[in-house]
């Protein structure tokens, strides 16, 4: 929702019942499932209690929360909506029709929230020894990025580089695939020129996985310098530019028929590599 529409509807921090799809409100909300939408409103959908606590915690811009009628005297809910208020943000209750048309599905989480948009400028990424970036090259799946990105959360990798003309991290589906790791991931983006060009500047090690790559993901010592590891498109992997701007060309080895990985299974089984290697050792959780 723009500043001005809410300025002018003087809904900053109010709670408001709503059970019309008419509703301008739900209006604008439904309308961020399109990638349009969510550019021109820098803003983009959390579904999930979880995730909305998760989101408040680290502190993101939260501008609507919205709740099923069903969940009124929850006290977890409650105080969610409470933060959302105490935020500036507009808390919706709403009866599960209008959940289910914005979330588009039949069973839809009782709680979902929106945030604004948060991009990292690339050129204030300053990576020290021992950092780990990822880069993906023209990701096209949305449950692949969210993967990648909570694998990254997981590892204890830096954050994420779109590179190139990639699906949207704001997305519904990619958000729900990240499971709340989009909240915690740093997100930025560039073209494949300003990207080769920042990564010569920063002189990060890029090491760029490949069909043809000529050694064994497990053969580098990742501990030297920090790391972008450079991950292709799922269908055309990297394009020749970005292949040959990288340090080391890397390959993960097949032992049956399949001939690749799936790009967000390739990117675990490589970061997993690289943190033996290159990140601090740390009482972190199973699993």
């Amino acid at each position: 929702m723009s500043e001005t529409r809410r300025a002018a509807e003087g809904r900053v921090g109010q709670v408001k019942e709503v059970t019309s799809l008419a509703n301008p409100i739900v209006k604008d909300i439904r309308a961020l499932a399109l990638k349009k939408y969510r550019d021109v409103q820098g803003a983009f959908m959390a579904e999930g209690l979880k995730l909305v606590i998760d989101a408040l915690d680290l502190g993101w811009t939260i501008r609507t929360l919205v709740f099923a009628r069903s969940q009124r005297g929850n006290a977890t809910v409650e105080k969610a909506a409470a933060r959302a208020k105490a935020a500036g943000g507009l808390v919706l209750e709403v009866p599960e029709k209008v959940l289910t048309a914005i979330t588009r599905r039949d069973n839809p989480q009782s709680v979902l929230g929106v945030f604004s948009q948060r991009w990292i400028p690339l050129k204030d990424i300053r990576p020290a020894s021992g950092d780990v970036w990822v880069a993906l090259d023209r990701v096209r799946d949305p449950g692949n990025l969210g993967t990648v990105i909570r694998t990254v959360d997981a590892v204890g990798a830096k954050g994420v580089i779109l590179v190139g003309d990639t699906t949207d991290p704001w997305s519904l589906e990619t958000v729900r695939a990240t499971m709340g790791s989009i909240f915690a991931v740093p997100v930025a983006r560039a073209d494949a020129a300003a990207f080769i060009g920042w990564h010569k500047a920063a002189k990060m090690r890029l090491v760029g996985t490949h069909l043809k790559g000529s050694v064994d993901y497990r053969a580098p010592d990742y501990a030297k310098g920090p790391l972008v590891l450079l991950m292709g498109n799922e269908q055309q992997g990297l394009t020749d530019d970005l292949a040959r701007a990288c340090d080391t060309l890397i390959r993960i080895p097949q032992a049956g028929r399949a001939d690749s990985l799936n790009l967000a299974v390739a990117t675990g089984v490589a970061l997993y590599e690289m943190r033996r290697h290159a990140f601090p050792v740390t009482q972190g959780k199973a699993g």
